[in-house]
């Protein structure tokens, strides 16, 4: 999808959105649509595209997943989680119809926030203000995305880990197919946790680097520890190349499980830094988590900085 018909798409859904650098090499966030960020290099845009999310709303009935890169809060599942607060999966309204609003712009830099009421699978009610802080820079036919993620809990009361985790995670997605693929650095088996099925069949390593399939006929997602430095998504049709690196953590904060599991689950012991998920719908997502500490303090910001590099090869 061009630039042109994707604006079209934003007026006819009413949504708003704002630019960020230019129509050759930028970043359109739709302000009325999560907040997604949808990246553009020579006036195409890289990231899937959902019409029906534009178009439509999603309800209890339906999530329609418009695309692009999102800051969502983390745990997914388990009982301190997000998405099973009505005992079966869903994007709660906090989510799904949140709405930002630009609050400072410059040349190449914008920063939107949004206030977000939260309540996890135990019933804990979590007021805080989601802020993406959006910074690009461009050279030939490469883009370079910088995303400050925060979230801060502005509650009056401390928040121990017993009852709340909150951890700010960023999904990129992107339509796939045949020889799509993830790879990162080779790292140990005990590095990687299947949060699904299991997928080693999908996995290969040419003694470099660690392989994934992506092609979007398989639904699996994986976590990758805390040493894993980089990801990188190919997509050989495109001539398309993304690596994201998240900045490593700082005490007090450390990296929790992420991953979907019943609500009556506690959280897993397994410490996520990235993630990749492949749907079985033609899509995937390159991910990127931050981290919670032992207790969430009034006023603290949880904050994830992720670097998103762009480049397609041409001719």
């Amino acid at each position: 999808m061009n630039i042109h018909e994707f604006l079209d798409l934003c007026k006819e859904g009413n949504r708003r959105y704002h630019l960020v650098g230019d129509a050759s090499a930028g970043v359109i966030t739709v302000l009325d649509l999560e907040g997604r960020l949808f990246t553009v290099l020579e006036k195409e845009v890289l990231n899937r595209v959902n019409p029906d999310a534009f178009i439509g709303e999603s309800s209890a009935q339906q999530y329609l997943n418009p695309g692009g890169d999102a800051l969502w809060p983390g745990p997914e599942g388990g009982e301190l989680g997000y998405h099973y607060t009505t005992g079966s999966w869903r994007v709660p309204p906090a989510i799904s119809s949140l709405r930002y609003r630009v609050v400072h712009a410059e040349p190449g830099k914008t920063l939107i926030r949004a206030e977000v009421d939260l309540v996890n699978d135990i019933g804990i009610g979590i007021p805080t203000i989601f802020e993406r802080e959006i910074a690009v820079s461009s050279e030939n036919n490469a883009l370079t995305v910088s995303v400050v993620e925060t979230i801060t809990y502005i509650g009056t009361a401390p928040l121990p880990s017993s009852r709340a985790l909150l951890v700010p995670w960023t999904l990129c997605q992107f339509s796939c197919g045949p020889a799509c693929k993830v790879s990162l650095p080779v790292v140990p088996v005990r590095q990687v946790s299947d949060f699904y099925e299991p997928s080693n069949s999908l996995r290969w390593t040419d003694g470099v680097r660690l392989h994934t399939k992506t092609e979007g006929n398989q639904r699996y997602q994986i976590g990758l520890s805390s040493d894993v430095e980089w990801i990188e998504y190919t997509d050989p049709s495109l001539g398309l190349t993304v690596r994201r690196t998240a900045d490593e953590l700082q005490e007090p904060f450390r990296y929790r499980d992420i991953a979907d599991r019943p609500p009556d689950k506690k959280p897993g012991s397994f410490e996520t830094r990235y993630s990749v998920y492949n749907d079985a719908n033609g899509f995937m997502e390159i991910e990127a988590a931050g981290g919670c500490p032992d207790i969430i303090e009034p006023g603290m910001k949880l904050s994830l900085v992720v670097l998103t590099e762009y480049s397609r090869r041409t001719g």
